[in-house]
Parts: C-alpha cells; structure tokens; sequence
C-alpha cells in the first residue's frame, strides 16, 4: 500500500484534484474534485496509473460510495483546440470544483501549476497522486470517468481501437489515423500523424 497523506495542512476543508488525458489524441480531458472523508483510506489507493485497470474500477466504486463530495468535470476536444491542453486541464478541475455542494479551504492540485480557482488557496504538489490521499482519489475517478467515455465512442469508431488504446498516441492508433483520416472527436491540434514513429 502506497504511504499516502491524508492532509496537507490539518484542520482545513481540503480537495484533491487531478486529470486524465492530457497526451491523448482525441477524446477530452477530464478532471476530478474530491474531500476526503476523515479517517478514509483504502488498500488499493495509489496513483491510479500505477493500479490496474480492475483495481480502479473497485476504487471507483468505493470512492463513489464512501465520499459526500466528489466531482468530474469535462473539457471538450474542440475547447482543448481552442484554449490549449493546458488550460483546458486546469478548465477540467475548476468544473469539478464548481459541482462540489461546498467550498473548499485548500487545493491540492497534481502537478507544478494551476489557474487560481476565485479566491481560493491552492498547493501544487508534484506527483501529488502519489503523495496524497485526495489527490490519488481525484486521480482514480477522471481515470475512470475518461476511460469509460473513450470505451462508449469505441463503439461508433472501431477502427481507432480506443477500447484499448482511449485515445493516446500508440502506434496503431496513429497508423489508423493516417488510413481512415481523423474524425470531430480528434483533437486537431495535435500532430496526430508522426511518419516516422510508423516506420519503427
């Protein structure tokens, strides 16, 4: 089990937040808000890329069950175009704060940087789903959120294989890009063709 923290500064209402789907292709970037309930932990919680895939899906269900407040919020392929990854990450988080039925007193983000959320205080905390447990949290849940949306576009789009791939850059996803062409879910932004990544 993963030695993670339960607080960053104690006694104040924190939330955790983290994204999934920054590197992708297509498909949008999506985010969670969670606070942690006092006490809570769980065996299986770690940075949800270091979980599998059915590990996940048992922490989603606790996390959903267990947790008063949580959130997931969506950024679209076509806002990502139009406002950068970045920021449509950062956009991610600040609408699944917005559905949380209270106010945080702290944010505890994964990474090195954030757009201010109003007049909330926020931590940047480096490989912060590894460290905390709210962030490890946040991070299970847009994992799991993202994941499953990319498996219901599989559906219409097979040939993309994001039932395996959801939408990152593998080689067989961009060697399908290059013989069926991309489609509005792609995110046009990207170089989602490398010649040369084919020829390896």
């Amino acid at each position: 089990m993963a030695r993670l923290k339960s607080y960053f500064k104690r006694g104040l209402c924190e939330a955790g937040c983290d994204e999934a789907g920054r590197g992708c292709l297509a498909g949008p970037v999506v985010a969670a808000a969670v606070i942690l309930p006092k006490g809570w932990n769980h065996p299986l919680l770690n940075d949800s890329k270091l979980i599998t895939e059915n590990n996940r899906d048992i922490l989603r269900q606790a996390i959903e069950k267990d947790f008063e407040h949580w959130a997931v919020g969506f950024v679209s392929q076509t806002e990502i175009d139009e406002i950068n990854i970045l920021n449509a990450a950062f956009l991610a988080m600040h609408r699944a704060l917005d559905q949380l039925a209270i106010k945080p007193e702290l944010i505890l983000v994964d990474g090195n940087r954030f757009n201010p959320y109003g007049e909330i205080k926020h931590e940047c905390i480096v490989k912060g789903d590894s460290k905390m447990r709210s962030i490890a949290a946040a991070s299970v849940l847009a994992k799991t959120y993202r994941d499953a949306y990319m498996v219901n576009l599989h559906t219409d789009f097979p040939h993309y294989n994001w039932l395996k791939n959801k939408g990152y850059p593998t080689k067989a996803h961009r060697a399908a890009i290059m013989e069926h062409g991309s489609c509005n879910h792609h995110r046009m932004s990207f170089t989602l063709i490398k010649k040369e990544a084919l020829l390896q």
